[in-house]
């Protein structure tokens, strides 16, 4: 009997020393897609759940607003190139009479520096021009990686908007667990640990290792939010799958 009780005893302590976190799978490199210009949404290319390649064409919008801007540096292109040609017909002609002492030699110069300036001011507008042509490769949002669509927020006919997201994007490659620890049990982790890692759903149990502790206590809780990064060959995993960390 005490042979029984004593193995109770020591079994008791081993569950003790091994503390069980709740968690879920995250995406350590999720993004925010939004376009750089505001423009009505003329194509959508993605639905929530599909996976998509890296420089996979998302969405469209309309050019309004870049070809406006590219009417406006045109006319201005047009306009200084309209001025130089006048100044160079004139500066030929007082050249000519500059030969006949007819008109100052500062008269002359001033048409020449007017010149000169009125080039710069074309190249200006040309680099401004093809500046503004250079916009319209943004027109089409384009994947920055590989991953999947975990949620859209534009239709077909509605305004895209610079800084209002309009797909989010997970990289499946870069999965890792969240979970909190409590404040009393920090002292159990530290960057590097190795733990169990598991997800019941698909049967994953696998060691996995703590890349974050962050320092940031939630006020309610009083329980500090980790990082644990894990290897599987599953490609079914997904964010937001319940996890769980086992620390020894």
């Amino acid at each position: 009997m005490k042979k029984l009780l004593l193995l109770i005893a020591i079994s008791a302590s081993l569950i003790a020393e091994t503390l069980t976190l709740a968690g879920s799978v995250i995406s350590d490199n999720q993004k925010m897609i939004t376009s750089r210009f505001m423009g009505f949404v003329t194509q959508v290319n993605v639905s929530e759940g599909e996976r998509v390649t890296k420089d996979q064409i998302l969405y469209s919008i309309d050019s309004r607003e870049i070809d406006s801007a590219k009417r406006q540096a045109e006319l201005s292109l047009q306009m200084y190139q309209n001025q130089y040609s006048n100044v160079k017909l004139n500066l030929e002609r007082y050249k000519r009479l500059l030969a006949q002492d007819m008109v100052s030699k500062y008269e002359v110069e001033n048409l020449e520096l007017a010149a000169l300036n009125l080039q710069n001011m074309m190249s200006i507008a040309k680099a401004r021009l093809q500046e503004v042509k250079n916009q319209y490769r943004y027109l089409n949002v384009k994947a920055p990686n590989s991953g999947v669509v975990v949620a859209k927020n534009i239709k077909v006919g509605e305004m895209a908007m610079p800084g209002m997201p309009a797909i989010i994007l997970s990289d499946l490659s870069s999965l890792k667990i969240s979970a909190e620890i409590a404040e009393n049990d920090l002292n159990r982790i530290h960057h590097g640990k190795k733990v169990i890692v598991k997800i019941p759903s698909i049967g994953i149990d696998s060691i996995g290792e703590v890349t974050a502790i962050i320092p940031s206590s939630n006020p309610m809780t009083h329980t500090f939010k980790i990082k644990v990064s894990f290897k599987s060959n599953s490609k079914s995993v997904y964010p937001g799958m319940y996890a769980t960390v086992e620390i020894d």
